[in-house]
C-alpha cells in the first residue's frame, strides 16, 4: 500500500476492486447454497450457488483466480452449512478455546476441494454448453474426492440438495449420492445461461431441457413411491427410546442410577419397576453410548435390564466396550452396539470401524497428546476402530447392517463384509453434541439416503433426535422429532429387492473421474508452461 494513501481511500479502492467483487460474490453464493441442505431444503438456493460458480469461471482471468473463487464459494458454503459443529466445543469447557478452529478451520480446509474443482474445470474450460458438463464432472470429481481421501468427509455433498426430497431422492437407488451430485452440478448450474448478454435459442433450450430432466426425476420418484405399499416382517414389534440426555456433568458415572431409571421409565412407558409396559415389544433399541459405564463390567445394571426384558424382549444399545489387546495388556476401547437378552447376557456385539477424527481419536496421537490435546469422547488412548464391518445378528431379526453415528454418511461403507445381504440398517447415534441446530437434521437426511440407495429399512435411535423407523424407500413409519424425549413403537419394514445401485459396480465412475483429473492436470501444466514462456 502507498504510504500516502488514506486508510478510507485504501478500503474504498479494495472494495471496488474486481478481486473483492469476485470473492464477495463467491462467498455470498456459497453461503446461500447452504440453505438447500436440511432442515431448510430450499432448492433455489443451490441454483443461485452453482449458477454463480459457472459465472465466476466464465470471468476468471487465470487458473489462480478460478481456484480462489472456488475456495471462497466453498468457504461460504461450508461455513454456513457446518457452523453448528461449534456447539460440540461448548459441551466440555476444556475445548472452548478450540471452537474457532472447528467453526472456521474445517470449512477453510473443505473449501480446498472446491478450489481444486474450479482449477480443474478452468484448465479444460470451453465456451458454450459444453462448459456445464465440464463443470459438473470437475466438481463431481472433487466432491467424490472429499468423501474419500483422508478418511473422507462427504457431509452435505452437493447431491444432498436433492437427496433430502423424497421423490427426487429415489434416483439414488440407481446412481447413489455421487450420481446425485453430478446431476445437481449439471442441472442447477444451467440457469446461468439466461444471464448471458447475447440471446441464444440454444441457451434457453438447455435450461428448458434441465427443467424437463428435473421433472422426469421427480416423476420417476413419485412413480417408485406409488408402486408398492410397505410390507412388514411378521412377529417383530420395535420400540426406539430417545432419552434426550444432556452431555454435561449429569451424564457421568456418579449419576448412573438416575440415568438408568430415566431409561427404564421411558422404555416401559412409565410402568417401571414393572415390565408390563414392554408387553408385545420384541426388540428395544437405545441410542449410541447409552451408558456412562462399561456394560459388560456392570452385572447389577445387566440384572436390572434383564428385569424389564423378562417378557421376551431383546435390547440393542450403543455402548462402550473394552478388551485387553493381548500383547501389551493395555485396554482398548471400542464404540459398539451390544445386544442383551432376557437373562441380562450380552449375546452379540459389533464395533465401529470408521471413527470421527478428533472426536473419537487423535490423528498423530503421540504428537498431539504431547501438546496436551485429547479427543472429545474420553477413552484412554482414544477409541480403536474395528478391522472390518460385521453383521449384527439378534434373535427374531434379519441380519443387521450396523451404522454407528458418523458411519451413516459414507455410501461405500454401508454394508458389512458379509456375502449375505442384511435385512435392515440400524443407525444408533448421539447428536446431542450439536444441540438443536441443523446438524442432527442433516445427519438424519444422509442416513435416510442410505436406506434409499440400498432398498433396506432404516431403524434410527438417537439421543436427542431424530429417531425413526423408515422403509426401504425412505418413507416414515414412525418418527420422534429433534429435542423430544420419549419412545416410538412400530413394526419392522421388509427389505426391498437389491437396487440397481447395489448391483452395479461403482469403480467405472471412480476410474472415469481419475482419468479426467489426470487429463486436467497435464493440460493445466501445459498451459502454465506456455504462459511462462
Amino acid at each position: 500500500m502507498n504510504g500516502d494513501m488514506h486508510p478510507i481511500s485504501f478500503l474504498k479502492s479494495a472494495f471496488q476492486s474486481p478481486r473483492f467483487r469476485r470473492h464477495s460474490l463467491a462467498f455470498g453464493a456459497g453461503a446461500m447454497g447452504a440453505l438447500s441442505m436440511a432442515p431448510f431444503d430450499f432448492l433455489p438456493a443451490m441454483i443461485v450457488m452453482l449458477s454463480a460458480a459457472v459465472f465466476l469461471l466464465d470471468h476468471a482471468p487465470s487458473i489462480k483466480a478460478a481456484a480462489l473463487s472456488g475456495w471462497w464459494l466453498g468457504f461460504g458454503y461450508f461455513l454456513a452449512g457446518l457452523w453448528w459443529l461449534g456447539a460440540a466445543f461448548f459441551v466440555d469447557a476444556t475445548f472452548i478455546w478450540a471452537a474457532p478452529f472447528g467453526i472456521f478451520g474445517l470449512p477453510a480446509l473443505l473449501a480446498l476441494f472446491f478450489a481444486a474443482g474450479f482449477a480443474l474445470a478452468y484448465s479444460i474450460w470451453r465456451k458454450g454448453l459444453i462448459r456445464l458438463l465440464i463443470f459438473a464432472i470437475s466438481l463431481g470429481f472433487t466432491e467424490w474426492l472429499r468423501g474419500t481421501i483422508f478418511t473422507g468427509f462427504p457431509w452435505n455433498s452437493l447431491g444432498m440438495a436433492l437427496g433430502d426430497h423424497l421423490a427426487f431422492a429415489q434416483i439414488a437407488s440407481v446412481i447413489g449420492l455421487n450420481g446425485l451430485t453430478f446431476i445437481v452440478a449439471l442441472l442447477f448450474a444451467a440457469p446461468v445461461l439466461l444471464i448471458e448478454k447475447q440471446w441464444s435459442r440454444a441457451n434457453y433450450g438447455a435450461v428448458a431441457i434441465s427443467l424437463v430432466c428435473l421433472a422426469v426425476l421427480y416423476g420417476f420418484g413419485e412413480w417408485r413411491l406409488t408402486q408398492s405399499d410397505t410390507k412388514f416382517v411378521p412377529g417383530v414389534q420395535l420400540r426406539l427410546m430417545q432419552p434426550d440426555m444432556p452431555l454435561d456433568d449429569r451424564f457421568s458415572r456418579q449419576h448412573a442410577a438416575d440415568i438408568m431409571h430415566h431409561y427404564f421409565e421411558l422404555s416401559t412407558k412409565g410402568s417401571y419397576p414393572s415390565s408390563a409396559g414392554l408387553n408385545g415389544i420384541t426388540h428395544l433399541i437405545w441410542p449410541e453410548t447409552s451408558f456412562p459405564f462399561l456394560l459388560d463390567s456392570e452385572p447389577a445394571a445387566r440384572a436390572e435390564i434383564a428385569h424389564i426384558l423378562k417378557g421376551g424382549t431383546f435390547l440393542m444399545a450403543g455402548a462402550v466396550r473394552a478388551e485387553d489387546d493381548g500383547v501389551s495388556q493395555e485396554r482398548r476401547y471400542f464404540n459398539s452396539i451390544q445386544a442383551v437378552n432376557q437373562d441380562g447376557i450380552i449375546i452379540a456385539s459389533v464395533d465401529k470401524t470408521h471413527l470421527v477424527p478428533f472426536g473419537e481419536y487423535l490423528p498423530f496421537n503421540s504428537l498431539l497428546t504431547a501438546l496436551g490435546l485429547r479427543q472429545f469422547v474420553q477413552a484412554p488412548g482414544g477409541f480403536t476402530p474395528a478391522p472390518q464391518r460385521k453383521t449384527l445378528r439378534v434373535p427374531g431379526l434379519p441380519p443387521i447392517a450396523p451404522l454407528i453415528c458418523y458411519e451413516a454418511i459414507f455410501p461405500s461403507e454401508t454394508l458389512p463384509n458379509d456375502p449375505e445381504r442384511p435385512g435392515l440398517l440400524l443407525n444408533v447415534t448421539n447428536d446431542a453434541w450439536f444441540g438443536i441446530t441443523p446438524g442432527p437434521s442433516q445427519h438424519y437426511a444422509q442416513a435416510r439416503l442410505r436406506a434409499i440407495e440400498q432398498g433396506l429399512p432404516l431403524i434410527r435411535a438417537a439421543n436427542n433426535g431424530i429417531s425413526a423407523i423408515l422403509d426401504g424407500l425412505g418413507r416414515v413409519i414412525a418418527v420422534l422429532p429433534l429435542g423430544a424425549s420419549g419412545v416410538i413403537d412400530g413394526p419392522l419394514p421388509s427389505a426391498l429387492p437389491p437396487t440397481p445401485y447395489t448391483r452395479l459396480p461403482q469403480w467405472p465412475w471412480a476410474a472415469g473421474l481419475y482419468v479426467l483429473a489426470i487429463f486436467g492436470f497435464f493440460l493445466t501444466k501445459r498451459q502454465l508452461t506456455l504462459t511462462r514462456t
